[in-house]
């Protein structure tokens, strides 16, 4: 299969018709590892929020359990993609999800802009760091999958168009971006975590590495300074030299999809393993289109 040839058919699709199937190519097979780093970046934003940081940071979760609270929350996005949206599989892991949710009075600005984030996040590392840009018809469905996610989470107000999800999540960090101490907490823990995946000689130049891609306003409101101008362009200078090198290489095979590798997990989970301990004890609830209206 030529470098091309994936992103050929892609332009042949109907977004609004085939996006469940574009995502997956998006982030399985033609960006799976700048996919992957553009969520985590959004992850990271969520914690420069006071008002989420400090949820986050009360249940004790990244302190004590980061590595599984970070393996859970990518292999919830799995579950719900990766046989469809509409699939038993699917739905089951959005009841789920909602049923860890629930236990926390979020509001529905706060759960709008974690979903931008997801949806903004990927395509600004890809366009900055892929071995290519993203094409019109990528970027309506990261747009239309954040769309049906908010539905099956009952989030209200979720935009379609990917342009609408970038205002949103700009306006909302003007508005709420300020430092917090459970911010630094938080985003220290979620470093910890990642560094450890490394030898432990290295892990202090991956959260240096780490932070040389992140914006000022971020840093400030995660309580961390700027890395020098030179580790910045080195970082960035790096991973450049990665996409011209992927961009070399020949497509991932068809029957190679890159799937999560969850290191909590080594024997494998199942969905009823996905979440604090507490989550069984709550009861489960409809999703919105499930739920029977009031006579």
């Amino acid at each position: 299969m030529g470098r091309y040839s994936r992103l050929r058919a892609i332009r042949g699709m109907d977004p609004q018709r085939d996006y469940e199937h574009i995502h997956k190519l998006v982030s399985q097979y033609e960006f799976p590892w700048d996919y992957t780093q553009g969520i985590g970046v959004a992850f990271i934003r969520d914690y420069a929020v006071p008002r989420i940081s400090r949820l986050l940071d009360a249940t004790g979760e990244f302190e004590h359990a980061g590595q599984k609270r970070y393996d859970d929350t990518i292999l919830f996005a799995h579950e719900m993609v990766q046989d469809g949206f509409d699939s038993e599989r699917g739905r089951a892991a959005a009841r789920h999800l909602n049923r860890v949710h629930d236990r926390y009075n979020i509001r529905n600005e706060d759960f709008l802009y974690v979903l931008a984030t997801t949806v903004v996040g990927p395509k600004r590392w890809i366009d900055r760091f892929g071995w290519r840009r993203l094409c019109a018809q990528e970027v309506e469905s990261l747009a239309l999958v954040g769309h049906k996610l908010a539905q099956l989470m009952n989030i209200e107000g979720a935009p379609s168009m990917y342009a609408e999800y970038e205002r949103l999540l700009d306006a909302y960090e003007r508005a709420h971006f300020a430092y917090d101490a459970a911010n630094h907490r938080v985003a220290r823990a979620t470093f910890r975590t990642s560094a450890a995946w490394y030898p432990r000689w290295l892990r202090p130049l991956v959260t240096r590495f780490t932070l040389a891609l992140l914006d000022e306003p971020l840093l400030r409101a995660l309580g961390y300074a700027p890395q020098p101008r030179a580790v910045r362009r080195l970082a960035g200078w790096a991973l450049r030299v990665r996409a011209h090198v992927v961009r070399l290489l020949p497509a991932r095979p068809d029957h190679r999809p890159r799937l999560p590798e969850p290191r909590s997990y080594p024997f494998g989970y199942t969905l009823d393993d996905l979440g604090p301990a507490w989550t069984h004890t709550r009861p489960l609830r409809p999703l919105a289109d499930e739920e029977q209206p009031t006579p």
